[in-house]
């Protein structure tokens, strides 16, 4: 199975992520966290993406689609990729369908947690706070989030065309949200 939770940064797709790796032993393919492990790495890489995030701009399609490509084999060995914060324009998802088509595989359900903006923004406030996360500042976070939603907002349709969407509210407890997505899942024969 290959999933996409789909929402905008701090919406909780980690969280959930990380929890559907433990259930369903799948490999979560977090380009946030990907990025932040190439700018960890002190690579020129590292160094390109971190510019560019402090900015709180979206880094390059290329740059994403090679550290996921580079991870999908994995992913396709242990039965599935939970795709978390890609893709996040429609040139990514027709990009994430050849890449799967190659392999014989394809995106199964995208799950999006719908959350309210405002929320959002005291929730990333209060993480940079406690864990002082240089992509979390909140002002980079307003320019993420207004980057997300003017540039995501095709890929609903995209995906609802394709019979592939199910919404889910974001906004409720971690268990609930896990409930709706456990269900949306297993309607999928995940």
């Amino acid at each position: 199975m290959n999933l996409i939770l789909f929402g905008p940064p701090a919406a909780g797709k980690g969280t959930q992520a990380k929890r559907l790796v433990e259930a369903r032993g799948m490999v979560q393919l977090s380009t946030g966290d990907m990025l932040r492990e190439a700018i960890a790495s002190g690579s020129e890489l590292g160094k390109e993406c971190q510019a560019i995030m402090s900015r709180g701009d979206l880094v390059s399609d290329a740059i994403v689609i090679a550290l996921i490509e580079a991870r999908l084999k994995e992913a396709g060995e242990a039965g599935g990729a939970i795709f978390d914060g890609f893709p996040r324009t429609v040139a990514q998802a027709e990009a994430l369908d050849a890449m799967l088509a190659k392999l014989g595989k394809k995106i199964d359900r995208v799950v999006r947690l719908k959350v309210d903006d405002a929320a959002l923004l005291e929730r990333v406030a209060r993480r940079y706070a406690d864990q002082g996360r240089p992509d979390d500042n909140p002002e980079s976070f307003k320019v993420r989030l207004e980057a997300y939603n003017r540039n995501t907002a095709p890929l609903l349709p995209y995906y609802a065309d394709k019979g592939l969407l199910t919404e889910i509210d974001g906004m409720g407890s971690i268990e609930a949200v896990s409930v709706a997505i456990d269900a949306a899942l297993d309607e999928s024969g995940a």
